[in-house]
């Protein structure tokens, strides 16, 4: 890349730490470039406020905001969710936000005739990898510019030193600079007193916590929520139809009142490290565990396993930032076809960070009260002996092997 072409970037941009100051170094090492500044709405809501006007002050051109929660929900989410793709436990909320910001980024890029795209991403993390494998595969001759493999900068505090130097306002302080992400899934807490597993997390300090509280401040009362599938994705929530983006809405006001969908995990990252992290994922732990509840009464017992075994490598994917990939869309098609049948209704009491299930039904259920009942049934327990002597055949052949008796 000579830097001497480039005359027009567009940047990720978030309003936090790194890219507030991306724009002005952008223009003092790239010949004073045009700064394009896109944000994309994943949710992030409050985020949003004010960005225009210090994007602009800090001396980008424009902001795009674009608006991608619902193509992320129903686009990434969903099939996500049909999988039961988790990495490590984590419920991949940065992740799942990647790839859609990444193919936006690199659609206004084409339209704004940029000559590169720009990230904040450190050179350390995940999200570098996603950023940059959704544009080669949406723009793949872009140049694609990381400050922070170039800069001289080397931490969060020489950071906002930087940004004191060049009057750009932050909302952050020394103290509170923690690096968070955050949209409609999801908020990731790193940083600070957390790079140390040592240190428990102070769930109960005014202002860590964003999207609920603590489990130990819940209410004393559990709270009862009802949710509805068809093939696999919610489509209601106590009886009321709803896109899934306002049903993960309002299951985040639930669980976050009821301190559900708090973790703290030390997860590998994809370029070698461990990382610790604290993530905030009210709605969607919720919603996972409603949907692994169906599961278990309509799926037949070798599909649910076999899915169980896809999860972990469709986890992978994602976590890695492959998701515009043939083996993502070919798993996509084993999740949708494997969750035809996951309709119905799911009950479950939210307590003190608990998730209890109370009772679920489906018009495809599997479970029959017949055939598992203690009582009489139309089960012939007779059947079993043949079934068992057949089973066990190879391991009795193998036992009169061993004591030379096999004739």
């Amino acid at each position: 890349m000579n830097k001497e072409n480039i005359k027009k970037v567009v940047l990720a941009y978030s309003g936090g730490l790194d890219t507030s100051i991306i724009i002005p170094w952008l223009k003092e090492n790239y010949n004073n470039c045009e700064v394009i500044a896109v944000a994309g709405n994943v949710g992030q809501a409050d985020e949003l406020e004010g960005l225009e006007e210090k994007a602009i002050k800090t001396g980008a051109s424009k902001l795009i905001v674009a608006d991608l929660v619902d193509e992320m929900v129903d686009d990434v989410i969903i099939p996500s969710l049909k999988m039961g793709a988790k990495y490590e436990t984590y419920l991949l909320g940065t992740a799942f936000a990647r790839p859609i910001i990444g193919k936006r980024l690199a659609e206004i890029a084409i339209a704004e005739g940029a000559d590169a795209i720009c990230h904040g991403c450190t050179g350390k993390g995940n999200d570098q990898v996603r950023f940059e494998l959704a544009i080669k595969r949406f723009a793949p001759d872009m140049a694609i510019i990381a400050p922070w493999r170039e800069w001289d900068i080397k931490s969060r505090d020489e950071e906002i030193d930087y940004a004191e130097a060049h009057n750009v306002p932050l909302k952050i302080s020394r103290e509170t600079n923690y690096s968070k992400d955050k949209n409609l899934w999801h908020l990731s807490h790193e940083g600070l007193d957390l790079e140390d597993p040592a240190n428990e997390p102070d769930y109960d300090k005014p202002g860590f916590l964003e999207m609920g509280i603590s489990p130990f401040q819940a209410p004393d009362e559990p709270t009862y929520v009802t949710l509805d599938f068809e093939a696999g994705a919610p489509v209601a929530i106590n009886g009321e139809k709803m896109k899934a983006s306002a049903i993960i809405a309002e299951l985040n006001k639930l669980g976050g009142a009821n301190g559900i969908g708090i973790i703290d995990i030390v997860e590998n990252r994809l370029v070698g490290m461990k990382d610790r992290g604290v993530y905030e994922t009210p709605g969607g732990t919720i919603l996972y565990f409603a949907h692994e509840q169906l599961e278990m009464l309509t799926l037949d017992k070798d599909t649910l396993h076999l899915k169980q075994k896809l999860a972990v490598d469709f986890a992978d994917l994602i976590y890695n930032g492959k998701w515009f990939s043939p083996i993502r869309e070919a798993l996509s098609a084993f999740a949708d076809e494997s969750n035809k049948y996951v309709t119905g209704t799911v009950k479950l009491k939210l307590y003190k960070g608990n998730i209890i299930p109370a009772g679920m039904t489906s018009p495809y259920t599997l479970y029959s009260e017949n055939l598992a009942t203690f009582d009489e049934s139309d089960y012939d327990q007779k059947d079993s002996q043949g079934f068992i002597n057949l089973w066990g055949l190879p391991t009795k052949v193998q036992a009169l092997r061993e004591q030379g008796r096999l004739k």
